[in-house]
């Protein structure tokens, strides 16, 4: 109480002066930076880091990108690296596609959102697909291996049953050495052989379900 007492008899101006805190002020740890800035800077880092990086889209080069994200590249990677292309997006994603499968690792820059859309099909069709598409030849040894160890052959796919996937694994086990193997025929589950209906109940019976599946496994089993 004595040390309360003694502050309320003092001066306000003194009061204030004892209970005052003095924090210490740092410069900020970051750097401030615009967005547009960032992807200038990291594009930069990338064509400087890998020289199989390079950037093109409309007026990226010399006249430094509509928006200036590319303000200075060209002048400093050359026109090797930094490519202006012609006004057609659909061509230029295309030869960024391309280059990708070929090896390197282009930035493909579309003026705007809205003009991106010229270019959707190669978007989710060249860009999205080919990997998945160009996996090579089937590899028939890996089930025919598979088909001798179980004894067995299930094949499970959404599609619908006629000239699919499962169709095609089970002639070929058919045709080959692993149908000595087989305890039992081979069985397909499949999608049902009718149009995709937009009903999600109806949906989900004209796909495999999990209940197919189990069916499958108990027949090809027996049990």
């Amino acid at each position: 109480m004595a040390a309360v007492s003694g502050l309320m008899w003092r001066p306000l101006e003194q009061v204030s002066g004892l209970l005052r805190r003095h924090f210490h002020w740092t410069a900020p740890a970051a750097l401030q930076v615009t967005v547009r800035e960032a992807i200038n800077q990291s594009m930069d880092e990338e064509l400087e880091r890998d020289e199989k990086v390079f950037l093109l889209g409309e007026e990226v080069a010399q006249y430094d990108g509509a928006y200036k994200v590319s303000r200075g590249l060209w002048k400093k990677h050359g026109d090797k690296r930094i490519i202006d292309t012609p006004i057609s997006e659909m061509g230029f994603a295309g030869i960024a596609v391309g280059a990708a499968m070929a090896g390197l690792r282009p930035i493909c820059e579309f003026m705007t959102f809205n003009f991106s859309m010229q270019a959707i099909d190669q978007v989710i069709n060249s860009a999205a697909k080919t990997y998945y598409m160009s996996g090579g030849p089937m590899d028939i040894e890996t089930i025919e291996a598979s088909v001798m160890k179980t004894n067995h052959l299930i094949t499970v796919e959404g599609g619908w049953p006629q000239f699919g996937v499962g169709a095609e694994v089970c002639a070929r086990i058919m045709e080959g050495p692993a149908f000595n193997f087989l305890d039992a025929p081979a069985v397909r589950v499949t999608g049902a052989d009718v149009p995709m209906p937009y009903t999600k109940i109806l949906e989900d019976n004209s796909i495999p379900q999990v209940k197919d599946i189990i069916f499958a496994i108990k027949k090809t089993l027996n049990i």
